[in-house]
């Protein structure tokens, strides 16, 4: 059985020595999960760091861990990052969800201008704590050392701007001629997904991404859904397939 993973922040720690987990994560892991004193248990920090070792004592909603082994792990010579379009329903979420799981390393929330669903005001903080909340339990559920970051929503423009820093943008589009195993990927270096709403993205922005230097690809003959479409193309990436 793979021990249960819980995160922490600011986590240091060597072989042999006690590392206490409170807060909600120690009451996650002592009244939800249920953990009890000899129960191998790991810890990380959101940054690579793991912590293994076994459940010393419980005291109130507190746990302390005998550390057995430290690692600390690279990060993935592909880093992905999510570039998901607002959508209705939770179908943003259950993409961001499902990205996390599988290795995305960063998640831009886009107010694509078909967007339905919108943050306006006060939404803006809120669907920000909500995705990074979603994030980070997803990271936590596939037992992974690092938490991927939600950066600021952005519109078309400043998406753009942030694109012009990567090594390879693809953005899915039922229109595009090429389709993903026709363009090159590189073995290292930061790649972006972007995915539109349910309503696809408008050719404004479709130009607008390709002069920051976007390729425009598609997904073959199948048209899936804003929830599955990025998911489906980080697989592709993480398994060896692109």
């Amino acid at each position: 059985m793979v021990e249960p993973l819980f995160h922490k922040e600011n986590l240091t720690a060597a072989v042999g020595v006690v590392v206490e987990l409170d807060g909600p994560e120690g009451k996650h892991a002592v009244q939800v999960r249920r953990m009890r004193e000899g129960e191998a248990i790991q810890l990380c920090d959101g940054k690579g760091q793991r912590v293994r070792g076994t459940v010393s004592s419980i005291s109130g909603s507190t746990l302390q861990l005998l550390v057995e082994e430290v690692i600390h792990e690279e990060r993935p010579s592909r880093q992905i990052t999510l570039v998901q379009a607002l959508a209705k329903g939770d179908r943003d979420e259950m993409a961001i969800q499902a990205a996390t799981e599988l290795g995305a390393t960063g998640i831009i929330p886009w107010q694509a201008s078909r967007s339905i669903s919108r943050w306006d005001g006060a939404k803006v903080a809120k669907g920000m704590l909500r995705w990074q909340q979603i994030v980070s339990e997803a990271a936590k559920q596939s037992l992974r050392a690092f938490t991927p970051e939600v950066v600021s929503i952005s519109d078309t423009k400043q998406l753009c701007s942030i694109l012009k820093d990567f090594d390879l943008v693809w953005v899915l589009d039922t229109t595009a001629t090429k389709t993903l195993s026709e363009t090159t990927v590189p073995e290292a270096g930061k790649i972006a997904v972007v995915v539109g709403p349910e309503g696809g993205i408008e050719q404004s922005e479709l130009d607008l991404l390709e002069a920051a230097g976007a390729k425009l690809v598609s997904l073959g003959s199948n048209v899936l859904r804003t929830s599955t479409a990025g998911p489906a193309v980080i697989a592709a990436l993480l398994l060896g397939n692109l």
